[in-house]
């Protein structure tokens, strides 16, 4: 694989947030290590698929790849440009070809701005454009994304769920950006209205050459919309492949439990399925387990889980897992 093919890659990306005590002088007692030494790359125009548990660090890695969250350690390159060495003007320029659509579409529109201005913040930030034509290019934006363009003025409270999310996704486009991270975008929506928004983000691909990260829990949405898929767990990416390669040959014994999870429309194959029940909690991220994170639930744990880190390792092209057992 040539080096211009990859837009994005993460190496030993690692974000601990401090957990501090005392009032007026604060001092660090220990860290939440929400993602803890991962690797991985996005390809031009493809999407890579992010699942998880709750709370295993999706959404970390999504803001930290876009900066929203500065890293601990570890380094993220945008084609061949290091992003955890810029700051300032460096880095609000580099933001143009980088962007996200935020999980909540409730939460992530400020109802005291007009949709107008919403979409058209990112081009006054960036100083695109007169006036004039930051709001022909909003109501071009609101058109792409199947919204009246005469809606400029009005405010989010007065659109569903589904719309608001699609001015999200408006707001997300106006730079023209080569990146978008999707956290979860539709785990807020009606199920009626998912469909509708993965196929706009799939028609926006086709038609811009968007690469995306896309976060989600449904694992069935993932599969349909991603080319490759990769399964975190506790802060650490344990298993990465095609997702055809993936849904039908998970290695790893969290990823097996997670598959086994997704219910099959077939109720003859329903029945013959073997459910995998992991036991006990998700340990805490403050206090992870040695060795492999996994060892204290997975059912094929042996005395090296506990002791050593698994080493993340290619199996076959393009699948990788970090098991001892595999």
């Amino acid at each position: 694989m040539s080096e211009n093919q990859v837009l994005i890659r993460v190496e030993n990306l690692t974000k601990h947030f401090p957990i501090t005590r005392g009032i007026v002088v604060q001092r660090q007692i220990g860290a939440v290590q929400a993602v803890d030494k991962i690797s991985f790359f996005i390809r031009r125009g493809e999407t890579l698929g992010l699942v998880g548990e709750s709370g295993c660090g999706k959404s970390t890695t999504g803001r930290t790849i876009l900066q929203l969250y500065r890293p601990t350690s570890g380094h993220i390159y945008f084609k061949d440009q290091d992003l955890t060495i810029l700051g300032g003007e460096d880095l609000r320029h580099m933001r143009r070809n980088m962007q996200i659509i935020f999980q909540d579409p409730y939460a992530s529109l400020n109802p005291r701005m007009s949709v107008g201005d919403i979409v058209a913040e990112p081009l006054e930030v960036h100083r695109i454009g007169t006036r004039t034509e930051q709001r022909e290019r909003v109501k071009e934006l609101l058109d792409l994304v199947g919204l009246n363009p005469y809606f400029i003025n009005r405010y989010p409270h007065e659109f569903s769920g589904g719309q608001r999310q699609r001015i999200g996704v408006a707001r997300a486009l106006a730079l023209n950006p080569e990146f978008i991270v999707c956290d979860e975008p539709i785990s807020a929506l009606d199920v009626s209205i998912q469909a509708q928004v993965v196929n706009l983000l799939e028609d926006l691909q086709e038609q811009f050459g968007l690469t995306y990260l896309f976060i989600a829990h449904d694992l069935s949405m993932v599969r349909h919309i991603s080319d490759r898929v990769a399964v975190m767990y506790l802060g650490k990416v344990v298993e990465l492949a095609d997702r055809h390669e993936l849904y039908t040959n998970p290695l790893h014994p969290y990823t097996q439990a997670l598959l086994s999870a997704v219910p099959v429309p077939d109720p003859v194959v329903e029945r013959q399925r073997r459910r995998i029940i992991l036991t006990g909690d998700v340990p805490s991220p403050v206090h992870p387990p040695s060795g492999c994170r996994f060892h204290t639930r997975c059912p094929l744990a042996q005395e090296i889980c506990s002791q050593e880190e698994p080493e993340w390792r290619e199996i076959s092209p393009d699948h990788w897992v970090a098991c001892h057992v595999v």
